[in-house]
């Protein structure tokens, strides 16, 4: 693992040393035709124009709040601060979240919102800031930390993805994102396309995921069970194993580290347009988690967290001393 920062959050010595101030600026001006993700619209989001993900140039926030559903060294006692943006760069037919990541509930903020949302959550006492769905917004996001942190903010942020993203961007954030927390959601190309219009998925997912693991390493959990820098990555099991669990977990052991923290989601329920593919239109079944599991512990993956209860946000911990609670 690569860990050349001196203060922590690394975010502040980007801060003091002008490098925040330099990706922000590199970022900003790729919206002018955007190449921000891997959709590469290249509509002018500096004049408000918007492309596949539907946003412009102010961010739209569906929500933010003390989350205490995500993965226990993440959430913590106190909550992870978590930030819900609006809209997407894919387009997952069965989305659970699809009020606000296909339909585009929420509303525009101004950075300025955006900062006293992370200062309100820091205030609130919870363990980080986790952006979710950052990808579309990042430059929004960088802006608005720069301005967060003469004002106090002293949190790590969470970069929490779909993995849909150009590892050349996820390159820019070395120093600047402490936690990552990124899907693999497909090993296969044409179910990527299928489900959730993302051509390049398996490739770009993997190259980001190689980049995000090279730059802080394993997940680094305190004794009180917290989190402060390293990668956790998510696996959502999908019905008759469309999301090519046995490929991802051999890519994982192989090519990031069998040290990797994974989080094995059976969370899936059938929801959006699911209903319109016959082989998504149902839940998992206990068979087909099992099976996720022995391909996890087959290439030696024994860090992390499964859901014990199906279709349910309770995570229990694999392998780990000592063990979180439920």
């Amino acid at each position: 693992m690569n860990d050349n920062t001196k203060r922590y959050p690394s975010y502040l010595e980007a801060y003091e040393n002008g490098n925040l101030a330099k990706i922000i600026d590199k970022t900003f001006k790729m919206l002018e035709a955007c190449c921000i993700c891997p959709r590469k619209c290249s509509v002018n989001r500096l004049k408000d124009e918007r492309g596949f993900c539907k946003t412009g140039l102010k961010p739209k926030v569906c929500s933010y709040m003390p989350h205490h559903g995500e993965e226990p060294p993440i959430s913590g006692s106190q909550g992870s601060g978590t930030i819900f943006f609006s809209w997407c760069n894919m387009a997952c037919v069965y989305c659970q979240n699809f009020e606000f990541s296909q339909l585009g509930e929420g509303r525009e903020v101004e950075l300025e919102e955006l900062v006293e949302f992370m200062l309100q959550l820091q205030d609130m006492g919870c363990h980080n800031i986790n952006f979710v769905t950052p990808t579309h917004v990042l430059p929004q996001i960088l802006k608005s930390l720069y301005i967060a942190i003469p004002q106090g903010l002293k949190i790590p942020v969470v970069y929490n993805t779909s993995g849909y993203e150009l590892p050349q961007i996820i390159e820019l954030l070395e120093g600047i994102v402490d936690i990552y927390l990124p899907d693999l959601r497909y090993a296969e190309e044409e179910m990527a396309i299928k489900y959730s219009s993302a051509p390049g998925y398996p490739y770009l997912s993997q190259q980001s995921v190689i980049r995000m693991h090279k730059q802080v390493g394993p997940a680094q959990i305190d004794e009180k069970g917290i989190i402060k820098r390293g990668l956790i990555i998510r696996h959502l099991v999908l019905p008759h194993n469309i999301s090519g669990t046995d490929k991802i977990m051999r890519f994982i052991a192989e090519e990031v580290s069998a040290d990797t923290y994974i989080s094995l989601m059976s969370q899936y329920f059938p929801c959006y347009k699911s209903g319109q593919f016959k082989e998504i239109a149902r839940r998992i079944t206990y068979e087909e988690y099992e099976a996720a599991k022995e391909s996890m512990h087959n290439y030696g993956l024994h860090n992390g967290w499964i859901q014990e209860s199906y279709g349910l946000e309770r995570f229990a911990g694999i392998n780990i001393k000592p063990r979180f609670k439920e």
